[in-house]
C-alpha cells in the first residue's frame, strides 16, 4: 500500500514565495510615479520599469522551465531568490546614483527572479493539491498571500514618497531593504528545508514525449494567450489608475497609494473567497462569472458621470479601513480587484488540465507569457498620453472579453488522448 506523503511544510513554503513575488513585482507600480516626477518622463516612459520587470519573463520563461526539469524545485527556487536579491540591490543603488538606467536594469534582473519563482510555485501547488479543483484551491490560497504583498507595497511607497513633486528613488530605500531582508530569510529557510519533487516522482505514459508536447494541446495554447492578457489587465488597472489619480486628478500619493492598495486588498478578499469555494466550484464557472462582472465594471468606469464618492480604503499604517474621496469611475476600477483575483489560478488550472508530465515545461511557457504585464500597461500609457486615461481602459475591456471567451470556448480540452488535428 502506498503511503500518502504529508506536504504541509512545502505548501507553506510555496505560499511564502507567493508573497515575495507580489512584494517585489508590486514595487514597480508606485516606482512609476517616482520615475515620472524625478526624471520628467511621459506616462509611457514611466511604465518602462514595470515593462522591464515583466519583459524579463519573455527571456527567462522557457529556460526557467528547463531549469526546473534539470535541477528540480528546490535548487530553482534558491537560484531565483539569489537573483532576486541582486535585482532589488541594483534598484537600491539606482537611488544612490540617481540613475534611470540603473533602475531599469534592476527591474529587469528582478523580473528574472520573479519568473523563476512563478515557474516553481504554480505547478508545485497544483500538483501537491492533486490537480483539478483542489489544485486550483491551493493556488487561490497562495494568491491570497500574493495579494497581501501587493496590498502593502503601494501603500508603503505612497507614504514614503510624501510630496509627489519631490519624490526620488532613494525615498523607496526602506521598502527595498525590507525586500532584500525577505529574500535572505527565505533563502536560509528553504536551504535547510526538504522540498519534494512531485513532477519528477510522477510517471506518466499518456503520450510519447518525442511526438507530443504542451503546445500540441489547443486549450493550452489559448490558455497562454489568456495569461498574457490577464497579467496585463491585472497590472494595468492599478498602474494606470495610480497615474490617473496623481497626474490628472491631483490626488496626493499617500491617498492614491491607499486607493490602489485597496485594489490589491480586494484581490486578497476575492482569492480567499475563491479558495473557500474552489473545491466545489469549477475553474470554468469561476472564470466565466468574474470576467462577466469585470466587463461591466470597466464599462461603468469609462462612461459613468464625473461625481465624487467616498470609498473605504485599506490603510497600512494602523492596519485599518479609512475613507477616501475619489471619482466614481476610480471606485469601479478598484472594484475590479475582486474579479481579477481568481483569474490566474482558474486560467492556469484550465490550461494545464490533462498535460501530465508536460506540466513543468508548460509552466515555463506560461512564464514567458507573463510579459503581458509589461506590454499592456505600456500600450495603455501610450494611449493615455494622446487620448486620455479613461480611453486607455478600452485595452482592459478588450483583454477581459478575450478571457471570457477562453472560459466559455477556448478552455475546452479536446486533446486529452491525442493532439489537436
Amino acid at each position: 500500500m502506498k503511503i500518502k506523503k504529508n506536504y504541509t511544510l512545502p505548501i507553506i513554503m510555496m505560499f511564502a514565495l507567493f508573497f515575495m513575488i507580489a512584494f517585489v513585482t508590486g514595487l514597480q507600480n508606485p516606482m512609476g510615479i517616482i520615475i515620472k516626477n524625478q526624471f520628467g518622463t511621459s506616462n509611457f516612459l514611466s511604465q518602462l520599469g514595470n515593462a522591464a520587470n515583466f519583459i524579463a519573463y519573455a527571456f527567462m520563461g522557457i529556460p526557467a522551465g528547463l531549469l526546473l526539469q534539470r535541477i528540480g524545485y528546490k535548487k530553482t527556487a534558491l537560484t531565483a531568490i539569489a537573483v532576486g536579491f541582486i535585482g532589488v540591490g541594483i534598484i537600491y543603488f539606482s537611488g544612490i546614483l540617481c540613475s534611470f538606467g540603473v533602475y531599469l536594469s534592476g527591474a529587469f534582473v528582478s523580473g528574472f527572479s520573479m519568473c523563476m519563482l512563478n515557474t516553481v510555485v504554480n505547478p508545485m501547488l497544483n500538483t501537491l493539491g492533486g490537480g483539478g479543483n483542489k489544485g486550483n484551491q491551493l493556488i487561490q490560497f497562495g494568491g491570497a498571500l500574493n495579494s497581501i504583498g501587493a496590498t502593502i507595497v503601494p501603500v508603503l511607497l505612497g507614504a514614503l514618497m510624501g510630496n509627489v513633486a519631490q519624490a526620488q528613488i532613494s525615498d523607496a530605500a526602506p521598502a527595498l531593504i525590507v525586500a532584500m531582508g525577505i529574500f535572505i530569510a527565505a533563502f536560509l529557510v528553504l536551504f535547510f528545508m526538504e522540498i519534494p519533487e512531485p513532477n519528477i516522482e510522477q510517471i506518466t505514459t499518456e503520450l510519447p514525449a518525442k511526438k507530443y508536447g504542451a503546445l500540441s494541446y489547443r486549450h493550452f495554447v489559448f490558455g497562454i494567450i489568456a495569461i498574457f492578457i490577464y497579467v496585463g489587465v491585472e497590472v494595468g488597472i492599478p498602474n494606470i489608475t495610480n497615474l490617473f489619480m496623481t497626474t490628472d486628478l491631483n490626488i496626493d500619493p499617500t491617498t492614491a497609494g491607499t486607493v490602489v492598495g485597496t485594489y490589491w486588498f480586494l484581490m486578497l478578499i476575492g482569492r480567499l473567497i475563491g479558495a473557500s469555494v474552489g473545491a466545489k466550484v469549477s475553474s470554468k464557472t469561476m472564470l466565466t462569472f468574474t470576467t462577466s462582472v469585470a466587463l461591466i465594471l470597466v464599462l461603468l468606469a469609462i462612461f459613468c458621470p464625473e461625481v465624487q464618492v467616498t470609498m473605504p480604503v485599506f490603510i497600512k499604517s494602523d492596519i485599518s479601513v479609512g475613507l477616501a474621496s475619489v471619482p466614481l469611475n476610480i471606485l469601479f476600477l478598484i472594484m475590479c480587484g475582486l474579479c481579477t483575483s481568481v483569474m490566474w489560478g482558474s486560467i492556469f488550472n484550465l490550461a494545464v488540465e490533462g498535460l501530465g508530465k508536460y506540466t513543468a515545461t508548460a509552466s515555463g511557457i506560461f512564464m514567458v507569457m507573463v510579459c503581458g504585464g509589461g506590454v499592456l500597461p505600456l500600450i495603455q500609457g501610450a494611449i493615455a498620453d494622446y487620448q486620455g486615461f479613461l480611453n486607455s481602459f478600452w485595452v482592459i475591456f478588450i483583454g477581459i472579453a478575450y478571457i471570457l471567451w477562453y472560459a466559455l470556448v477556448g478552455s475546452k480540452n479536446v486533446s486529452k488522448n491525442s493532439v489537436t488535428k
